[in-house]
C-alpha cells in the first residue's frame, strides 16, 4: 500500500520510481507533495539495495509548477516561519544518481524539480518555463541558480524575464536535458539508462557526483583538491579491488557498494 497521498513510489530490481500523482492538477507541487518527494528520495538514499532513483508524473505532465491556490494569502512573515524552501535544501544532499523522466509540461517549480535531477530525459514535444514573473514573483527554490548555471547569465535572464516557453530541442541545445526521446519511449528508455547506472559501483558513482558539484561552486584549484580526496578514498574500498582484477581477469565486475 502506498504511504504517501500525492506521489507513488515502486522499486523495480535496484531501481526507485517516484511519481508525482495529482495528474488532474497537472502534477502542481504543493507543500506536502514536496515533503512527500524528499521524504521519499532520502529514504531511497538510505537503502542500500537501491542503486538509482528516477523521477517523472503520472498523466500528461511532469509538473506545471507550484500549487498557487496554495500560496495566494501567503507574506513575508508566514513564509518565514514556514520556512517555505527547507525541504528543497534537502534534495540537494540526496547522494545517489536521481534521473528524471519529464514530459508535457514543466513549468516554474516543476522546472526547478526537474533541475534538481542528476540527468534529465525529456519526451519530445516538452515544453519548460519559469512562468513567475507574470504571476509578480520570481522563482524561489533554486530556479534562478541552477538555470544560470547550465545555460549561462544572458540566456537565463532572457528565459526567467519573459517566461517564455523552451521547447525539449532548445533544452537539448542548452545543456538543460541529456535526451530526447517520443513519449511511449519515456519510461522505458529512462529505465534503460538507469539500469546502465545501477550496474556501475555505487560508491563511485556516489563521489562523482559530489566532485561534480563541488566542480559548479569551487574554483578549478580547490575542486581539483576536492576531487583527489575522493579518488584517494574509492582506493579503500573493495569496489575498486573488485573493479581492478575483473579487468585483469578479463571478467564482468560485480559490485556491492562497499
Amino acid at each position: 500500500m502506498n504511504e504517501f497521498e500525492y506521489i507513488e513510489t515502486s522499486i523495480v530490481d535496484n531501481l526507485a520510481v517516484i511519481e508525482l500523482n495529482r495528474p488532474r492538477q497537472l502534477n502542481s507541487l504543493n507543500r506536502k507533495m514536496v515533503s512527500e518527494i524528499v521524504t521519499a528520495m532520502e529514504g531511497y538514499d538510505r537503502d542500500h539495495h537501491v542503486r538509482v532513483i528516477v523521477l517523472t508524473g503520472k498523466g500528461r505532465a511532469f509538473s506545471a509548477g507550484a500549487d498557487i491556490d496554495e500560496m495566494t494569502s501567503d507574506n513575508p512573515i508566514s513564509l518565514e516561519l514556514l520556512n517555505q524552501f527547507a525541504d528543497w535544501d534537502r534534495l540537494a544532499l540526496i547522494k545517489k544518481p536521481i534521473i528524471g523522466a519529464v514530459k508535457g509540461f514543466v513549468f516554474g517549480g516543476g522546472f526547478e524539480l526537474a533541475l534538481c535531477c542528476d540527468l534529465l530525459i525529456s519526451a519530445s514535444g516538452t515544453e519548460f518555463a519559469f512562468p513567475e514573473v507574470g504571476l509578480g514573483v520570481m522563482p524561489g527554490a533554486g530556479g534562478t541558480q541552477r538555470l544560470t548555471k547550465q545555460v549561462g547569465r544572458t540566456k537565463a535572464l532572457e528565459w526567467l524575464w519573459t517566461g517564455e516557453r523552451i521547447s525539449a530541442e532548445m533544452a537539448l541545445a542548452h545543456g538543460i536535458i541529456n535526451k530526447i526521446v517520443t513519449p511511449e519511449l519515456l519510461m522505458e528508455e529512462t529505465m534503460k539508462f538507469a539500469t546502465k547506472l545501477a550496474k556501475q559501483p555505487p560508491l563511485s558513482l556516489r563521489l562523482i557526483k559530489d566532485s561534480v558539484n563541488k566542480a559548479v561552486d569551487y574554483p578549478l584549484y580547490e575542486g581539483m583538491q576536492y576531487e583527489r580526496k575522493n579518488f584517494y578514498l574509492l582506493f579503500g574500498s573493495e569496489d575498486q579491488k573488485e573493479g581492478m582484477n575483473a579487468f585483469i581477469e578479463k571478467r564482468m565486475p560485480d559490485y556491492h557498494g562497499k
